[in-house]
């Protein structure tokens, strides 16, 4: 029989973390290969061109396309301020004068003496790409970025919102089971990434964004609190551009979910240690998880290496993934071999689940990931 391969999220005290950061278009590499590089250092800088505008000098003017050259207050290449003239004629023996103000601050790049338009462009939008992690360039992407390589502690969660921040971590909630709520946040938690317990409620969410909160870990949070708090339902999950001031990292799934003991216990183990979060989350083809980055700096030497996951075996702690099991641990108790036919008569292969509850559950393979630790 042919292994079954089950995606996993990874909850563990060291490992590699190799992170590709790169440009959206080509620019210049800063670092090179055996460069010591910080979290927030940029590492590759870009500019995106500016915004196109048209303007019709020939209808503005009331001239002719191929007579507009003589009546340019600023020639092609010539830089452009808004409002200022960018064109000028007179008429009726010289009595009246029109002008036409630039829309923008910007370049004039060309004025066609065939249509009369006027091809004038914004200036460039500088872009930067930022290590995301403490650790060390170990290769160089020509023109596009740089690889950083970090030993850190690794924490992947099922579920995120917003982008990557870098700050410390600070522990709130005092079990696992304990919810996060907005009473449980101060002034004293800006700028900090806050670790909870249970679910996050939508009301701690926004005091949070308030406060200015780096970002919130916690074990779940309600799927219609995402409505509520980005205005829209994200579809079929690929996040991570939400314009908000608060990073959620949600760890085991939606709803009144406690977060994993062992996941728990590793990030208290770290209460103070400075850390990088991106919320990013793909769930279709090239999964993205979001995720919890603890470099190790000095201490990386110290810390045992974890060994590699076993993949899908009798004893491997698990997550179920979807209804109606969705969010529930459990390890695997047996591996059927036999086809088993599901409500729908579908017919596949099913792990059994000893649930943390005490239950058991027949469970498609392909609805459960091993949670590798």
């Amino acid at each position: 029989m042919g292994d079954a391969y089950t995606p996993g999220l990874t909850v563990t005290r060291r490992t590699t973390v190799r992170k590709t950061r790169r440009l959206p278009m080509p620019g210049t590499v800063l670092r090179a290969v055996g460069d010591q590089v910080r979290s927030t250092d940029v590492v590759a800088r870009t500019e995106l061109p500016g915004k196109v505008h048209l303007v019709n000098l020939a209808t503005a003017l009331g001239a002719l396309p191929d007579e507009l050259d003589d009546k340019l207050v600023v020639r092609p290449g010539g830089a452009v301020t808004k409002g200022a003239p960018l064109a000028t004629t007179r008429s009726f023996f010289g009595l009246f004068r029109t002008t036409v103000p630039s829309p923008i601050t910007g370049t004039l790049e060309s004025v066609s003496a065939v249509t009369g338009q006027a091809v004038l462009r914004e200036p460039p939008v500088p872009v930067e790409v930022r290590a995301y992690v403490d650790g060390v360039v170990v290769e160089v992407v020509a023109s596009e970025g740089v690889v950083v390589e970090t030993v850190a502690a690794l924490v992947q969660g099922i579920f995120g919102l917003a982008g990557e921040v870098h700050a410390p971590l600070v522990m709130v909630a005092t079990a696992p089971e304990q919810p996060l709520e907005a009473d449980d946040l101060t002034s004293a938690h800006a700028g900090k990434i806050v670790i909870g317990g249970a679910r996050v409620s939508l009301a701690a969410m926004r005091k949070a964004m308030d406060l200015g909160v780096a970002a919130i870990v916690s074990g779940g949070f309600a799927y219609q609190d995402v409505r509520e708090l980005l205005g829209y339902d994200v579809g079929v999950a690929v996040t991570g551009t939400e314009h908000l001031a608060t990073t959620l990292v949600v760890t085991e799934g939606f709803g009144d979910i406690a977060m994993a003991k062992a996941t728990f216990a590793l990030l208290r183990g770290f209460d103070g240690r400075t850390a990088s979060v991106c919320g990013a989350t793909q769930i279709r083809a090239g999964v993205i998880r979001p995720e919890v980055v603890v470099p190790l700096g000095d201490d990386a030497a110290t810390t045992d290496e974890v060994a590699p996951p076993a993949g899908l075996s009798v004893g491997a702690p698990v997550r179920c993934i979807r209804a109606p099991y969705f969010g529930k641990l459990g390890t695997i108790s047996a591996l059927p071999s036999a086809l088993h036919t599901l409500p729908s008569e579908t017919r596949v292969r099913v792990v059994e689940v000893a649930l943390a509850d005490g239950t058991t559950a027949l469970v498609p393979r392909a609805n459960v990931e091993v949670i590798e630790r």
